[in-house]
């Protein structure tokens, strides 16, 4: 989000250019999990990376911030063809080995290490933020993970493709839509399912909209606390500039690493928590309580001026986020069959980000408006939306 921030966007804007990328997703998301469990995994993960690729390519070199909507059509492209098919990839894998009964376990055992990763990244970017004084050199950076993951693929054993069609490219389409009406019918048709979409909209669509807005609060921390002010008590120093500024740099490599330390043990131990709850549906009741809790805590602390709490809020979530993920996703893949795996997930995350695409921009919208008119607080709209999902989620279970 700082990056765009950097460009002069306002946080409406911004919220748009979250909303096409969902939007993007959204149009892709089914159609790319069925063509997955249809054309093979591997090639679909692999046109995924290429995407993502020349997305960060076109975010480091666009010449005017109009460019930036194709970027983030491009990285759309990218999450859609990605985010089902890995975890039908890692399930078939367990169901080869006799070991679904560790879906949880493995699943975040394998997002820990994602987390891990971006830990590792968080103190990269700064680095090269540091030097280079743009986030131009941040985005260059992160092509080379990604390039390195294409080669990785590659290797991946072909019994991970799925059940892919031999005949004919119109007749394995013809296949791929068969297969695709049959999921989506049983989706709809199982209250479950049902049940687990809209749970996944209410949470993970709403953190898809409101999770990087971290990023302007670690800013306005040191803004607040630590950069000099004037005798007014206003900021001498421009938010742009706060951005670049190497204690306001240290301050969010600093945070991101820890976070995505702390979400990728969240996402270890998160089969640890089904087994002192006693079940996964148990472990989701008792998450969905402490996200409440969590937005109310950021609503008042934002409201009564409590920056340092208001950002260790948005922490939390981000965590508890990690915790909640495997959980979810394991919920999923024991009330969908195994041939359906990465469409059934293809529709969890077209589900979530239709959440986001509607919440991202009133989300936006509705921060520049407490702006402008100087009403208390700043972020607080964004716990009110939360809030009220939780709520809801909690009373439909």
């Amino acid at each position: 989000m700082l990056a765009l921030l950097a460009q002069n966007l306002d946080f409406l804007t911004i919220g748009i250019l979250y909303a096409v990328r969902s939007l993007t997703i959204n149009l892709l998301e089914i159609p790319s999990g069925a063509l997955a469990d249809g054309f093979g995994r591997r090639n679909t993960m692999i046109g995924s990376l290429v995407a993502y690729i020349v997305s960060f390519l076109t975010f480091a070199w666009a010449p005017h911030p109009s460019y930036l909507f194709a970027a983030m059509v491009l990285y759309g492209i990218g999450d859609s063809f990605r985010t089902g098919t890995h975890k039908a990839m890692i399930f078939e894998w367990l169901r080869l080995q006799g070991r679904a009964d560790e879906r949880t376990k493995i699943y975040g055992i394998t997002r820990s290490w994602s987390k891990f990763g971006s830990a590792l990244s968080a103190i990269l970017a700064a680095v090269c933020l540091l030097l280079g004084g743009d986030f131009r050199s941040v985005f260059l950076l992160a092509t080379l993970p990604y390039i390195a993951n294409v080669i990785n693929l590659i290797g991946y054993p072909a019994e991970l493709d799925g059940m892919v069609y031999r005949e004919s490219f119109r007749s394995t389409l013809r296949e791929v839509a068969r297969n695709l009406r049959k999921t989506l019918s049983d989706a709809w048709k199982t209250a479950s399912l049902r049940r687990l979409m809209a749970e996944s909209m209410a949470w993970e669509g709403v953190f898809g909209a409101i999770k990087d807005y971290l990023q302007p609060v670690l800013v306005a921390v040191m803004v607040a606390r630590f950069l000099p002010r004037s005798t007014d008590g206003s900021a001498t120093v421009s938010l742009e500039a706060s951005m670049t500024n190497p204690s306001v740099v240290a301050l969010i490599a600093g945070v991101y690493t820890v976070l995505f330390f702390a979400s990728g043990w969240a996402s270890r131990l998160s089969h640890r928590i089904v087994s002192w709850c006693g079940s996964q549906d148990a472990a989701a009741h008792w998450l969905w309580k402490f996200n409440l809790s969590l937005f109310v805590a950021l609503l008042v602390a934002d409201l009564v001026g409590g920056v340092i709490v208001v950002a260790l809020c948005f922490v939390l979530l981000s965590v508890l986020q990690n915790a909640w993920r495997p959980i979810l996703i394991s919920r999923f893949d024991d009330h969908g069959a195994a041939s359906q795996g990465a469409t059934v997930l293809s529709i969890e995350s077209q589900a979530q980000r239709l959440a986001t695409f509607a919440i991202a921009p009133l989300a936006g919208w509705s921060v520049d408006v407490v702006a402008h008119r100087h009403w208390p607080g700043e972020f607080w709209p964004l716990a009110l939306v939360g809030g009220l999902a939780a709520a809801f989620a909690l009373r439909l279970r």
